[in-house]
């Protein structure tokens, strides 16, 4: 990789994290454990399109790591983690075979895995199935904010890969 790729993905991680802190500040819009509107995402999904799979994986592993170190909040390491590696793995899958008109599709696809691997860690770490309750609501919401991010990210990839 060469120093301007590397720099391009460490000025779009930099961007993912002032977002991620900034949501943080954002009042809790559904009294819901774990939905949330997932802006950071926007950086993630424009670097499936833009970054190789390693390099896109680089940037959120770092967001993810440095998201949870800033917000004080190391449990939350763990959900992001599952979420962000399913989410990853089916974004990285799907866009094979999606074109940059689908980048909304594969955000809406995405947040489901991301809802999915949050709550596989809610199991284990609560010893408890009961939490799968939530599931139902969080994938809602998962498809409504992946809806926003994915058309967000679907306008910025279009506008920035004219250049």
């Amino acid at each position: 990789m060469d120093v301007k790729r590397l720099t391009k993905l460490g000025l779009l991680t930099c961007l993912a994290l002032i977002i991620f802190i900034i949501e943080l500040r954002i009042p809790d819009i559904v009294p819901i454990p774990g939905v949330k509107l997932g802006l950071a995402n926007i950086v993630t999904v424009y670097c499936i399109y833009t970054f190789t799979p390693a390099e896109t994986a680089m940037m959120l592993f770092s967001r993810i790591l440095l998201g949870a170190l800033f917000s004080g909040n190391l449990m939350a390491l763990w959900y992001s983690i599952a979420g962000g590696v399913l989410c990853f793995a089916g974004m990285v899958l799907l866009r094979r075979i999606a074109d940059e008109k689908n980048i909304w599709f594969l955000s809406v696809i995405g947040a489901v895995l991301h809802n999915i691997g949050q709550i596989t860690v809610a199991m284990i770490v609560l010893k408890s199935k009961t939490v799968i309750g939530y599931l139902p609501f969080l994938l809602i919401s998962g498809c409504i904010a992946g809806l926003f991010t994915g058309i967000s990210a679907q306008l910025i990839t279009k506008r920035l890969n004219k250049n």
